[in-house]
């Protein structure tokens, strides 16, 4: 049983290192990082941090998917983010020592790793390149949500393209036929879109129909970014 065990640490851990933050990062560094790592197991809908709660850890995903939300004016749930393998949330609050401004929820079983915020924070400093690293992830993150609001005023489709676009640009894997995405419920796909869960659908019935997306029950595929993104207008 102790074997056991031990041999799921290391390969979550494994998992973690492989990470794009950790790339090119020093053995030692990352190791010294992640002394204190817990991971827990999390079931689907499941809330992993509130808007309000300050911020004694950062988080990695080690498999399994999360949205980050929030609530706009009228308290109409608004979903910011969906991320999943490899990528960490709760950074913003271990850096400023703030409450945290967005809700974390698991949209699937999910593993993850918390690391203190104080690791974090050392390592940010003894490593130049993890500062690098999370400008980065922050610079990318900023930029799509840019472009998602100069198309908030845009046609359904090219709403319902994009978010596809932008959940293959931070979640999407090469298969087969194509780069393959989650296959979200409708309703994460209408919070990130800011569309009704039925324009969601009549869209990507119609997407599928032009051979731009194959939808599974798992995943959808998208065989060819450049003519998704040519649906844009």
């Amino acid at each position: 049983m102790e074997d056991r065990y031990s041999l799921q640490a290391q390969a979550n851990s494994w998992m973690i290192t492989s990470a794009p933050f950790f790339q090119g990062l020093p053995e030692t560094a990352v190791e010294l990082a992640l002394v204190h790592l817990v991971t827990r197991t999390h079931p689907a809908n499941q809330v992993i941090l509130l808007e309000n709660d300050w911020g004694g850890s950062v988080y990695f995903i080690i498999d399994g998917w999360v949205k980050i939300r929030t609530y706009n004016l009228e308290g109409k749930e608004v979903t910011l983010n969906i991320l999943g393998k490899g990528e960490l949330f709760g950074e913003m609050a271990a850096l400023d020592e703030v409450p945290r401004s967005t809700d974390v929820i698991t949209l699937a079983p999910t593993v993850i790793g918390s690391m203190p915020a104080q690791d974090f924070v050392k390592l940010l400093q003894v490593e130049p390149l993890a500062g690098v690293r999370l400008a980065q992830l922050m610079a990318r993150r900023l930029r799509q949500v840019n472009r998602r609001l100069r198309l908030r005023e845009s046609d359904s489709q090219s709403r319902v393209a994009d978010t596809l676009l932008f959940l293959a640009e931070g979640q999407g894997k090469q298969g087969q036929t194509g780069t393959e995405i989650p296959n979200l419920p409708h309703r994460e796909l209408s919070s990130l879109s800011g569309l009704a869960r039925e324009t969601v659908t009549r869209v990507l019935t119609r997407l599928e129909k032009k051979g731009l997306i194959k939808r599974d029950q798992d995943t959808i595929c998208v065989p060819d970014l450049s003519a998704l993104e040519r649906m844009i207008v």
